[in-house]
């Protein structure tokens, strides 16, 4: 059988380099281009917050022992921080906080449920990200007891979902839990 042959390091970085330049000459040439044709519509903010995501994923995705919960986690917080952005740069007319992020909460969670099923033993390794994904997901209820958001159902239901899989994560791996309380603490 043959083996693609694998990049020398050097080559990698390289070609890391290249791409990563390339997008910042990218990056500038289309708020050059916004600039002189259309500057009253911001499409190139909205743009380059796309490549600022996309670099933001490469970047912690090329980090080596990755954690899956706590990609997870940052792809939530960042889809709904890009999602946000672009609804302000649109004249924010609420959908991202209305409807994007209370949907990018239920999406994280529902992984961090299938995760914590799949591969319950590993749960103390998932648990700090998900109680970040909770803490995330208590912003709808803020933002609904200051009467920011007009689609409450979305919010709330959003926040349920992501406290009822704490809590029945919490039961699904409640022994491991117990036993790793007890060696961490010597109780």
């Amino acid at each position: 059988m043959i083996y693609p042959k694998k990049l020398s390091s050097k080559k990698g970085d390289l070609i890391f380099k290249i791409f990563l330049i390339s997008s910042v000459i990218l990056g500038l040439f289309l708020i050059l281009i916004n600039k002189l044709t259309t500057p009253e519509i911001p499409w190139a903010a909205l743009s380059n917050s796309g490549i600022i995501y996309i670099w933001i994923t490469v970047f912690y995705s090329i980090k080596k022992n990755i954690n899956i919960a706590g990609h997870v986690m940052i792809q939530a917080i960042a889809i709904s921080l890009l999602t946000v952005f672009i609804d302000y740069k649109l004249g924010f007319e609420k959908w991202s906080i209305n409807i994007s992020v209370p949907i990018i909460i239920m999406i994280a969670n529902v992984t961090m449920l299938i995760l914590t099923i799949v591969s319950y033993k590993k749960f103390i390794k998932y648990a700090i990200y998900q109680l970040i994904i909770v803490l995330f997901s208590m912003i709808p209820v803020i933002l609904l007891s200051e009467n920011i958001l007009e689609n409450k159902v979305l919010s709330i239901v959003a926040s349920s979902i992501s406290i009822l899989n704490l809590i029945l994560t919490l039961i699904l791996s409640a022994k491991d839990v117990k036993s790793a309380i007890v060696r961490k603490f010597h109780i």
